[in-house]
């Protein structure tokens, strides 16, 4: 055995999976779903009835949680699904900069530097006319399977 110490670099979420597996049977409306490897929010579910061979079918009709895109998909009730671990977290918006990067506070006072505006024409209004008008904004950002974005604003006073 060697004497030398190890040092591992700690990551955030200690290796954690993007998705976990789930029951297609049991996966309800307004619940996640990986859809082509995009994180999904399911809009309508229905389920067929088993056939002369075999499984029952889920039919999903999900909307991609960060670029809006309808997708479909037909999975057997008793197969997994991939479904993705979906965060939101509020961040304080501090600045926004000119080639369209925000800066955000974090929970423990650092600044998180790395998100875009969104692309939601009117989210992006309403965040640039606030800040314009020097409001206190705190930001909704969602996360899942590796990417944020901002999608949701909240106005907490003058500042």
């Amino acid at each position: 055995m060697s004497d030398e110490e190890h040092h591992f670099e700690s990551k955030a979420d200690a290796g954690a999976s993007k998705t976990f597996p789930q029951q297609a049977g049991t996966i309800r409306k307004s619940g996640y779903l990986v859809i082509k490897g995009r994180p999904c929010k399911v809009v309508e579910v229905s389920t067929s009835k088993t056939g002369k061979h075999g499984h029952a079918k889920c039919h999903f009709v999900a909307i991609d949680i960060f670029n809006g895109k309808k997708l479909e998909d037909i999975v057997p009730s008793s197969h997994n699904c991939d479904v993705p671990h979906v965060n939101r977290t509020d961040y304080q918006l501090i600045d926004i900069s000119e080639d369209g990067f925000v800066s955000l506070l974090t929970e423990n006072g650092n600044t998180k530097d790395d998100l875009r505006l969104p692309t939601d024409d009117s989210l992006l209004s309403q965040i640039k006319d606030g800040f314009g008008e020097g409001k206190d904004l705190v930001v909704s950002v969602m996360s899942a399977m590796g990417e944020e974005q901002i999608c949701g604003l909240k106005d907490i006073g003058p500042k």
